[in-house]
């Protein structure tokens, strides 16, 4: 765990600078849009799509909930913890089930609004 340790620093340092981009750029496209004039109906949808704050914190809320429920469940299952890839399955099957939650909350929230 030791030596996978830094990889995966490095990895969430990434990632951390990613969605900062790609918040700020989303900032920069709305305001621009905004900017540009009157809005019409599909320029409207767009800043709609655009600006989804609601169901990114949904997203990650249900993904840390899922990952924190897994690790608590690992707590209950014997495993040997130096060559056992138990865990990570573990964690990777309730981080996969926090994705499908959201994806299910939101289709049902799509179909809403089609219907």
């Amino acid at each position: 765990m030791k030596q996978l340790l830094p990889f995966i620093i490095v990895i969430v340092f990434f990632i951390i600078i990613a969605v900062l981009i790609l918040g700020l750029l989303n900032y920069r496209l709305r305001k621009r849009i905004i900017n540009s004039g009157p809005l019409d109906q599909t320029s409207f949808k767009f800043l709609s799509q655009l600006s989804t704050v609601s169901s990114e914190s949904l997203k990650w809320g249900l993904i840390l909930f899922f990952g924190g429920l897994g690790l608590m469940i690992m707590q209950y299952i014997p495993y040997s913890a130096e060559d056992s890839p138990l865990p990570y399955g573990v964690e990777m099957i309730f981080v996969a089930a926090g994705f499908i939650t959201y994806y299910l909350i939101i289709q049902n929230k799509r179909n809403k609004q089609d219907n």
